[in-house]
C-alpha cells in the first residue's frame, strides 16, 4: 500500500464537562437567556423594517444599528461580552441568509419550506459562544479551571488533550449540565493511501450497515431500549402544570433519557467507524440519501430516524480523511432491484430480503445493493466525493471547527461553525 503524506488544514471541535458552582451556574444562564432576549429583539426590529420599507433584504449595516438601539433600550444586553453580543448578532444574520437561499431554491424548482427566522423561545436557545477572545484555561494544582469573561472560573475536566489552535468556544447547557466546546483548527499530516481495497456500504434498517464483501454492522435500537421510561416522562411532563417547578423537573429527567440514547448512538457509530478505518478498506462507497425525503414514509420515519445514517456518514467521512482515504456519494436509485452482475432490473417489495436474478445471480439482497453502489462509485457515477462534499447530500450533520478570519458581514464561516458545534 503506497503512502504519501500531505500537509493539510482541519478542523475538529474538542467537548469538555464544566463542573460551576451555584454562582456560576446562574450566570451562564443569565447570559444564555439574555442572548436569547437580545436574538428576539434583533428580530422583531428587522421585522418592523420589513413593515416599513417590505424589502427583505437587510444589509449589515442596518442590523448593526439594531444591535446599537436594542443595548440602549435594555441595559441587561449590555452585560452581554461583547463578543457573545457579536456572536448573537452572526446567527440572526445566518438564519436571514439561510432563508434567502431556500427562497432562491424554491424559485427554482425545490421543493423545500422557506422558513423565515422565528423568534426563540425560552429553552431553546441554549449556548452562548466567544468567537475569538475572552477565555482562557489555567492549571491548578488538582484540576483545571477554564477563565471567562462575565461568568468566572469554572472547573473543566479535560479528559484528553487540547490540540491545535482553539478559534471559538462555545458553553452549552445540556440535560441540566455543562459543556464547554472548542473548534480548532489542527495542521496534520495525513497519509494518502492508493485506492487497492474499495468497499460499497448500504445503509438499511433491519441491518444497520451492509458492506459489499459480505460483512454486516448490526445496530441496536437504543431509543426502543429506552421506551418505556420516555414514555413514563412524557406522561408526567403533560399531567404537570406549565411553568412550575415539578414540570421543570420533569422536564429535565426527560431531557436525560434521550441524552442517554444520543450517548449511546455516538458510541455506537464512533466505534463502528473506526473499525471499519483499521479493517484495511482504502475507500468508502456510500449512497446519497436525501433522508428528508425518506421521511414522508410515516410507516418507517421513526425507523429511520433512528437509524443515524446521516451520523454515520459524516463521521465516516472524517476518520477517512485524516486517514487518507476518501468516502464517495453515489446516486441511491434502484440499488436493491439491479442486478450487480449483469445490471438487470427488477420489483422487489421491503420483504423481499433476496436478490434471485434471471441471469442466475442468487444473493442477500442488501449485499448485491453494497456491490451496486461499489459498482457505480469505481465506474465514475459518483456524485460527490469526501467531508468538503458531502454537505449537500447529508442534511442533518454537524460539521465542527471554523475557519482562520475576521467576523465581517459576508463571511460568517466560524459563527456557522460554531453553532453546529452546538449540536455535539
Amino acid at each position: 500500500m503506497k503512502v504519501v503524506k500531505e500537509d493539510v488544514d482541519t478542523s475538529r471541535a474538542y467537548r469538555y464537562r464544566l463542573y460551576p458552582d451555584s454562582k456560576r451556574q446562574r450566570k451562564i444562564d443569565e447570559q444564555i437567556e439574555n442572548s436569547r432576549l437580545l436574538y428576539n429583539k434583533l428580530l422583531e426590529k428587522a421585522k418592523a423594517e420589513y413593515q416599513k420599507t417590505k424589502s427583505l433584504s437587510i444589509k449589515p449595516s442596518i442590523f448593526n444599528r439594531f444591535l446599537k438601539e436594542a443595548k440602549t433600550e435594555n441595559n441587561e444586553f449590555s452585560g452581554l461580552y461583547s463578543q457573545v453580543q457579536r456572536d448573537v448578532y452572526f446567527r440572526l444574520i445566518k438564519a436571514y441568509q439561510n432563508f434567502f437561499r431556500r427562497v432562491r431554491e424554491r424559485k427554482a424548482g425545490k421543493k423545500v419550506k422557506t422558513g423565515f427566522p422565528r423568534f426563540k423561545a425560552k429553552g431553546s436557545y441554549v449556548s452562548i459562544t466567544y468567537p475569538q477572545f475572552g477565555f482562557r484555561i489555567d492549571k491548578e494544582r488538582k484540576c483545571h479551571m477554564l477563565r471567562v469573561s462575565k461568568v468566572g472560573g469554572i472547573k473543566i475536566e479535560l479528559h484528553r488533550p487540547l490540540e491545535g489552535n482553539v478559534k471559538t468556544l462555545t458553553i452549552k447547557k445540556e440535560a441540566g449540565k455543562y459543556y464547554a466546546i472548542f473548534s480548532t483548527i489542527n495542521e496534520i499530516e495525513p497519509p494518502k493511501v492508493k485506492d487497492t481495497n474499495p468497499v460499497g456500504i448500504d445503509m438499511g434498517l433491519e441491518t444497520f450497515a451492509t458492506l459489499s464483501d459480505g460483512r454486516k454492522l448490526m445496530k441496536p435500537n437504543f431509543a426502543r431500549k429506552a421506551e418505556k421510561h420516555i414514555s413514563k416522562w412524557q406522561r408526567i411532563v403533560a399531567r404537570r402544570e406549565k411553568g412550575s417547578k415539578r414540570r421543570e423537573k420533569a422536564k429535565l429527567k426527560l431531557e436525560r433519557e434521550w441524552q442517554s440514547v444520543n450517548n449511546q448512538t455516538k458510541d455506537f457509530v464512533f466505534k463502528a467507524v473506526g473499525e471499519l478505518i483499521d479493517s484495511g478498506y482504502t475507500s468508502f462507497a456510500v449512497e446519497g440519501l436525501h433522508i428528508q425525503n425518506l421521511l414522508q414514509n410515516h410507516r418507517l420515519a421513526r425507523s429511520i430516524q433512528g437509524a443515524s445514517w446521516n451520523r454515520f456518514i459524516h463521521v465516516l467521512s472524517c476518520k477517512a480523511e485524516e486517514a487518507g482515504m476518501k468516502v464517495t456519494a453515489v446516486d441511491p436509485s434502484n440499488t436493491s432491484q439491479t442486478c450487480s452482475e449483469c445490471g438487470a432490473t427488477q420489483t422487489l417489495s421491503l420483504s423481499d430480503r433476496a436478490f434471485d436474478c434471471a441471469c442466475g445471480y442468487h444473493a442477500d439482497r442488501d449485499i448485491n445493493a453494497a456491490k451496486n453502489i461499489l459498482n457505480r462509485a469505481t465506474a465514475g457515477h459518483a456524485v460527490s466525493h469526501a467531508r468538503g462534499d458531502l454537505t449537500s447530500t447529508i442534511q442533518q450533520v454537524s460539521q465542527v471547527g471554523s475557519q482562520k478570519r475576521e467576523h465581517t458581514p459576508h463571511e460568517v464561516s466560524t459563527i456557522s461553525n460554531a453553532e453546529e458545534a452546538h449540536s455535539l
